[in-house]
């Protein structure tokens, strides 16, 4: 089963696998860059979230349960 008869009828298909690697490439450096750009006390911030004991999640499930 071949697919490659379906894109014959496209003008330049070969530049679309191209495009794709590069958008790719793109979002992949800037998220990356993104990820090490964050600031460490917010990142310390969320990694402690779910050990603090009032939490304003914890209490509004506490309310819910009583």
């Amino acid at each position: 089963m071949g697919y490659s008869h379906y894109f014959e009828g496209i003008d330049n298909v070969e530049i679309w696998p191209i495009i794709s690697l590069i958008i790719f490439v793109i979002f992949f450096v800037v998220l990356l860059y993104g990820v090490f750009k964050m600031d460490k006390k917010y990142i310390q911030k969320m990694k402690n979230m779910p050990l603090e004991k009032e939490n304003s999640t914890d209490t509004s499930l506490k309310n819910i349960i009583q």
